[in-house]
This record gives C-alpha cells, structure tokens and sequence, in this order.
C-alpha cells in the first residue's frame, strides 16, 4: 500500500518504487480547523451564523484537512487549555496566543515547507532561530518541518553557529535535490516573510478591535489634543460625535487651516492598541496587510502570555491618502512577478482611521471616488476582487475622513452627503487663535514667543492687504525666521526685521496674464 504524504514533494524511502509516475496532486495549503483561539469563539467567518462557516470566506480551501496520526478529526478536538497560572491576557479583548502546530496556526504541512523552503532559497543559509525569526512560527513547529525537510533531503544541516546548543543555533542550506520543487513552489508565488493568518482569525480581531461604539468626551479629547493644536470648543463639539459614531466625517474650508493636523490628532483620542497581521490566507493567495510605513508597533509587554507573532500589536493606524489615490488602489493589488497580494488602503486602516485628504485633486473624479466609497460607509461592508475574479467579503471598520479645501457645492451630491452625516467647516483663526498658535508653535520651535512683534506683522503685512490668516502660517514663517537668522549667524528672535524678510519671502503675489 502506498504511504500518504503530506509534505512538499516526495521523500525517497523503501515504497517509493510503489508511487505511480508522473507528479504528485498538489495538496491544501489550509487547514480547516473550527476553533478560534483569539477569544474562545466558535469559527463562523464574517457574516455568517455561529458555528457555521460562511462558504466562500476563501480561508479553507477545498481538499482533506491534514490531521496527525492518532488524532480525532479536527471537528472533535476541544480548544486548547491556558496552562494554570501565569499570565493571561485580558478578559473580552483580542489576543492571539502562540500556536502550538500547525494545525493550530491554520496551516498546513505544505504551505509551513514552503515558507521554510523560500526563507532558506532567498537567505542563502540561516540558523534555525532565524528561520523562526523569519516565518514567525514557534522554534518547536519549525523543528519539525525542518525535520521533514531533511527526511526528504531538501534541507541539509551545515554546521552550528557557535551561538548556543540546540537545533536554533544550527546553520541550515538547501540540497540539490530541492531546485526542482522550489521552482514549483516560486511559479506559485514568491511570498517570502510571516506565515499567514487564517482570514476568520481577522474577521474576529476585527469585530473585538472595532472603532464603532467608543466614548469620546470632550475632557477626554482635550486631553488628548494637548497643547499642539489650538481648536475652538465648536470644533471639538463636531468631531466628538463623528467619532463616537466610528462612521465618517467631512472636513471642509479654505486651506492651510489644520484639517489634517486634527485628523492626525484624532486618531490618538481612540482607546487601546489592536493587533495587524502580518499577512493573510485566502484560498492559497496570500495578501500582505502590515505596513510599516502605516503601522506603528508597540513594545512587547514582558508580563503577557506568549503571543502568536505573527501578529503585531500596534497603536490605531492613521492611514494618509492624497492625489495619488486611484480605484485602483482601493482594490487588492496583485503582482504578476511576486504572485501575492498587497493590501488596499482601507484594509491597512482596518479598526483605525483612513484619511482622504486634498478630496478632489485625485486623477479619478470625485464622482466615480464617491461611488466606490457609498457601499462601505452605508453597510460596513467592503467587496475586494482577487485576480481570479472571485469576489471577497470583509469587514469595513474604518473610521473615515474626507478633507478638502474645494467648493464641496462642486464634487458631493446628496446621496454621499446622506452617508456621511457629519460635517465640519474647517474656519480660518481670528486674530486672538492666530497669537495663540503663534505662541504654541514658538513653545515647539524653542524660540521666545513676543506679543508686540506678532502685532507689528499683523499691522505691517496683514491689515494693509486685507490678508487672511491662516492656521499653517505661523509655522511657516517661524520656520523662515529660523532658516534666516542661520543665516546671518544670528539667534533665532522675533524681531521686525526677521519677519519682515520672512513674509517677503513667504507672501508672493503671482500675477496671472
């Protein structure tokens, strides 16, 4: 009788003259496994009804779930048990505990080999701890798929690193023997970082991370904002239930008046940090969700349990989005050389905020920007679409926030304005903001705040020209002063004469013929 094997490929042992010619069927790279291990809860994917998963989530893929020798199917098996004592993690929110195999990571054998398999191609050699550094799985399952490995000579030890005694610190290469199935392997994809998490995992770190159904007071969002931003009492009235609401907002008014600056000090008023994946499974895709240019992680806390790392705890990510949004980008965007998938903006912004900033400067018009985004705000549903065409359903819990300084008259129309329910004009600072900020920017700068100074620009390059002020320009021009008084070998001061070559510098009419 034939022997079964589940790894990649097809070690030589004494049945091998048994196996049929020609390659072997590829197997699942997923495994069904019907406990969640982040709060306890029943798998039921995204939308669907407890204890059923919802057909189509595109986190099992079709073919027999791998099961170790001995076992009892996967459906019988009761979730794993925190050990007594020691840490735990906090009751009723997310947390993804270290796995234990494989099965209870929702991978298989094949996909855990070929993360191994790439790690040591693109590597050339790695220690083994690095190898677990690398895919983000335990040492105790990357011993054991190194093992199998090495049982089908794929993987060859190479010596030890003098770092320590153990498998972590032997230096593990690739055989001869491994070229042909790792050109398999890199024809599939060229994925080469943290094994993926199973997409019902997300769904439920999504549904316990969500921004919808916070309380934000205005003592807390004062408190928040400390001193870096000066903002009327009117504005904190009409950010606070927007953000309670975890739907969206509309910021408007003429610019340089602290529209982005207050969504970047927004994002901070949200309580407690959330876990990112690194990655994500969808059928055998696998789609790229950290960013570290988006997410900012936090340091471990040494008295948590061990947690799956494969995830990352970060702080509430604000995601940034100008000119250079297209549709395109609103969508999964898929590489034809790497053969993996980078998630869209929304999706990196998943349990934060998404800001759309200049709306109305993007290459696509606000029209066809604005339908894609009435499904998502009106349902809390966003629909991707993989290169296959199958269409993917995930949550959309974003808080979002459109920001311009163009006519709104010319680019919304009533169905958006429906959707959005809450919006706020943005105002120029009236002369006593305008000291203020002039003030709280010197603070920052290190430069000494001087009331008369501030009067003699006012009277001197305001009043006659009938200018407007404006919250980005006491910034601006203190950034001038201190570039000038540089300079001429000067301490940066706020005197007549440094302003006044500053607001030459800065106010410049540009006649249109």
């Amino acid at each position: 009788m034939v022997k079964e094997n589940t790894h990649v490929g097809s070690p030589p042992d004494e049945d091998e003259e048994l196996r049929p010619a020609g390659p072997r069927p590829s197997m699942p790279v997923t495994t069904g496994i019907p406990q969640r291990r982040g709060t306890g809860q029943v798998s039921s994917g995204f939308g669907g009804p407890p204890g059923r998963p919802q057909s189509g989530s595109g986190s099992v893929a079709a073919g027999r779930a791998l099961s170790p020798a001995g076992s009892r199917p996967a459906s019988q098996q009761s979730r794993p048990q925190q050990p007594p004592g020691g840490p735990r993690a906090p009751a009723g929110r997310f947390f993804p505990p270290q796995p234990r195999s494989l099965q209870e990571a929702g991978i298989s054998q094949t996909m855990g080999e070929e993360l191994v398999l790439k790690a040591l191609f693109f590597a050339g050699e790695l220690r083994g701890a690095d190898i677990c550094n690398r895919i983000k799985l335990p040492q105790l399952i990357v011993d054991e798929i190194i093992e199998g490995l090495r049982k089908q000579k794929f993987v060859d030890l190479k010596g030890g690193a003098g770092l320590g005694v153990g498998k972590s610190s032997m230096i593990y290469t690739l055989t001869t023997f491994a070229t042909d199935v790792l050109r398999q392997i890199l024809d599939r994809n060229r994925y080469n970082g943290p094994a993926p998490v199973r997409l019902e995992d997300w769904f439920e770190a999504v549904a316990a991370q969500t921004v919808r159904g916070m309380r934000i007071t205005k003592d807390k969002m004062k408190e928040k904002f400390g001193n870096q931003l000066v903002v009327k009492d009117t504005v904190f009235d009409g950010l606070g239930p927007a953000m309670n609401s975890g739907k969206a907002i509309f910021f408007y008014g003429p610019p340089g008046n602290g529209k982005t600056a207050l969504c970047q000090a927004l994002v901070n008023c949200y309580e407690g940090d959330i876990w990112v994946p690194h990655a994500l499974l969808v059928d055998d895709f696998i789609i790229r969700v950290y960013d570290a240019n988006l997410h900012i992680p936090l340091p471990e806390d040494q008295n948590a349990p061990a947690n799956d790392q494969r995830w990352v705890r970060c702080r509430r990510p604000l995601v940034v989005v100008g000119g250079e949004l297209t549709l395109q980008t609103l969508d999964l965007i898929y590489s034809p050389d790497v053969k993996f998938y980078e998630a869209p903006f929304q999706l990196k912004a998943t349990n934060g905020m998404l800001l759309i900033d200049d709306f109305g400067r993007q290459r696509v018009s606000p029209k066809d920007l604005l339908n894609r985004w009435i499904v998502p705000l009106e349902s809390e549903i966003d629909f991707l679409t993989l290169h296959t065409g199958k269409k993917l359903q995930i949550p959309f819990d974003v808080f979002v926030a459109f920001s311009t300084n163009l006519d709104p008259a010319d680019l919304v129309d009533d169905a958006f304005l429906r959707r959005v329910r809450y919006k706020l004009a943005v105002q120029p600072p009236d002369e006593q903001q305008f000291h203020d900020i002039w003030a709280t920017v010197c603070n920052k700068m290190r430069v000494a705040y001087d009331g008369d100074a501030i009067e003699w620009l006012v009277d001197t390059h305001y009043r006659p020209n009938k200018r407007s002020f404006a919250a980005c320009q006491p910034r601006d021009l203190l950034g001038q002063v201190i570039d000038i008084a540089h300079y001429r070998g000067e301490t940066p001061a706020l005197t007549p004469e440094l302003l006044d070559a500053a607001a030459k510098n800065y106010f410049v009419n540009f006649n249109k013929k």
